[in-house]
């Protein structure tokens, strides 16, 4: 498995190639130009990129026109800190995970089983904390064109509306009066219908749907 790195912290790169797996060819740059000559010229199947205090707001903008340039490439960011508005905005465009920057040999193999599978990482709690948040702070001026929620039941309905407000699957079904089991299986069929892999995506989408 190749990972590009873009990476200027050297404490940070010496911990990543520690906790990497046998497998996993890391490669490493310096610079937004650097990484994009790179992808180029290689094929990489994944993106780690650190995100440092210095121009961390510069390097966010970067990372969303990487994401916009190459759609298929799996991107993981390791910001320095968290910052709740710049994660909803890359998880937004298609990031498909973030974690800090030491993280465990362990906890980085489960990121890469769960970006592999077709899910994002973020943590649960933090996932659900940005869909609350977005619901929250979301101004819509009018619906999309094309109406991705037109093929859904009105069952189905209900739950993308709870989610759009942020709600948990144990929340929906006790506002529904059915199981969790039964929730799952509804978002299954709504991922599918509406071409959405996550719950955050499908928060957003179901957001500009249901503004209030």
């Amino acid at each position: 498995m190749k990972i590009l790195c873009w990476n200027t912290d050297d404490a940070v790169w010496k911990h990543w190639s520690q906790v990497s797996s046998e497998e996993s060819s890391l490669v490493r740059v310096n610079s937004y130009p650097a990484l994009l000559e790179t992808l180029e010229n290689s094929v990489f199947q994944y993106c780690f990129i650190y995100l440092p205090e210095k121009n961390f707001s510069q390097q966010v903008e970067e990372v969303i026109a990487l994401r916009s340039k190459y759609s298929n490439l799996k991107i993981i960011v390791f910001p320095y800190q968290l910052d709740q508005s710049s994660a909803l905005r890359l998880f937004a465009v298609g990031v498909n995970g973030q974690c800090a920057p030491y993280i465990g040999e362990e906890q980085l193999g489960l990121v890469l089983s769960v970006v592999n599978s077709g899910e994002i990482w973020g943590g649960k709690a933090f996932i659900q904390q940005l869909i609350s948040q977005s619901s929250a702070n979301a101004v819509f001026d009018e619906k999309p064109e094309d109406n991705q929620l037109q093929d859904l039941s009105e069952r189905e309905l209900d739950v993308a509306r709870l989610i759009a407000k942020g709600f948990s699957n144990k929340q929906i079904a006790i506002d529904m009066d059915i199981t969790e089991r039964t929730v799952k299986a509804h978002m299954t069929s709504i991922f599918k219908k509406t071409h959405t892999k996550d719950r955050l995506s499908l928060a957003l989408l179901a957001q500009s749907y249901f503004p209030d």
